[in-house]
């Protein structure tokens, strides 16, 4: 047993940095270790199976893997400041800008570092992936390892026919989030929500520490920019309070409504994909054959673009999280659910088309 918790994870990682935001946060004693191959042969793979980051080792010695999941096994052992609101639209809301900071921007995040970070990134990977060397060998390393995420982006729909609508997106969402955070710390109140953990993901390991992107968002979103620094240094850790009486502030809608716009579509047409996969694939009902990472292709637009993007079933297990919420309410908290969705456009989410219900099972999702 050691004295805390061990967290291997690595500064430019999207949800390495959500877990460390949490951790500091709630005051969590850990120890971070780079994901070095060293610590990927002795310590991820064989507790892992493959090769991935975040990964929590407990003080029990039990393994912890995946952003949520870790969040969500410590939310048990440190229930002091919860970051699940306890009220309906603000706990609705949260939920849905987690799956929206975990999932979908990643088209921006990626994007921004692979086409207008891309040699800083090379070197941040030749960095981690092999300290003992320099120059040149260290650059032909973070070529080697970076290869599989730069080459990630046609599957994300990051096309040279998508990158205007990205960036247009991408420089609207700082606007809205930086109307929100001139008045507010965080999404609702003076306490980070999961909602804020989900969105410091991209916003702090691609976007405000890769060069290009933070000087982007320091130049229009300074608030932005402070909210990513409480997240990182968190001004009241253990502490901070939610909005009284539910209120999700009229500086969120913006952002709930981009997400419905552009997301929820995407959502739908997966659910639909997904549904047809495993009538297609009885092995994935018998435990025989594995749900891969993506089950085909779809169209998606953005702004005035349309491209396609690869079908995601883990996007589906990230949004079942506020559709069992939903699914839990009923009378006047049914009905103030409602109200928040349809005033940001997510009234598809109350009647969402059925999907085979997944879990998560020796670190890989699955058929529950």
């Amino acid at each position: 047993m050691t004295e805390g918790y061990e967290l291997y994870g690595a500064e430019p990682s999207y949800y390495s940095g959500k877990v460390r935001a949490y951790l500091r946060f709630k005051r969590i004693p850990f120890a971070e270790y780079p994901n070095t191959p060293e610590n990927y042969r002795k310590v991820i793979l064989p507790r892992v199976g493959w090769a991935v980051i975040p990964v929590m080792v407990t003080p029990e010695g039990e393994t912890l893997q995946d952003s949520t999941d870790i969040i969500d096994a410590l939310e048990l052992r440190f229930p002091e400041a919860p970051v699940y609101p306890s009220t309906v639209k603000q706990r609705l809301a949260a939920l849905l800008l987690e799956v929206y900071g975990d999932e979908w921007l990643k088209i921006p995040a990626m994007h921004y570092r692979w086409n207008r970070n891309y040699d800083f990134a090379i070197s941040e990977f030749g960095k981690m992936s092999a300290p003992e060397l320099n120059g040149e060998a260290q650059r032909e390393a973070g070529l080697r390892i970076s290869k599989p995420f730069a080459g990630a982006l046609p599957f994300l729909g990051v096309t040279p026919k998508t990158e205007a609508a990205i960036e247009t997106s991408y420089e609207a969402l700082l606007g809205e989030l930086d109307r929100h955070f001139a008045v507010y710390e965080f999404l609702f109140g003076t306490r980070p929500s999961i909602g804020d953990f989900g969105l410091i993901g991209p916003l702090y390991a691609h976007q405000y520490r890769d060069p290009a992107s933070g000087e982007l968002m320091k130049r229009i979103a300074p608030h932005v920019v402070g909210w990513v620094q409480r997240m990182m240094k968190p001004p009241h850790p253990k502490g901070g309070e939610f909005l009284a009486r539910d209120e999700v502030p009229a500086t969120v809608l913006p952002v709930l409504q981009r997400m419905m716009r552009e997301m929820l579509p995407v959502l739908v047409s997966t659910a639909h994909h997904f549904a047809r996969w495993v009538e297609e694939h009885p092995g994935a009902k018998h435990g025989t054959e594995e749900i891969p990472r993506a089950i085909g292709m779809h169209v998606y637009a953005l702004e005035d673009a349309k491209e396609n993007r690869a079908i995601f079933p883990f996007d589906l297990w990230m949004l079942q999280r506020p559709l069992d919420y939903l699914a839990s309410l009923d009378g006047d908290e049914k009905a103030r659910a409602r109200e928040l969705l349809v005033a940001v456009g997510g009234e598809a989410l109350l009647d969402f088309p059925a999907f085979p219900r997944l879990t998560r099972r020796n670190f890989k999702l699955a058929l529950a």
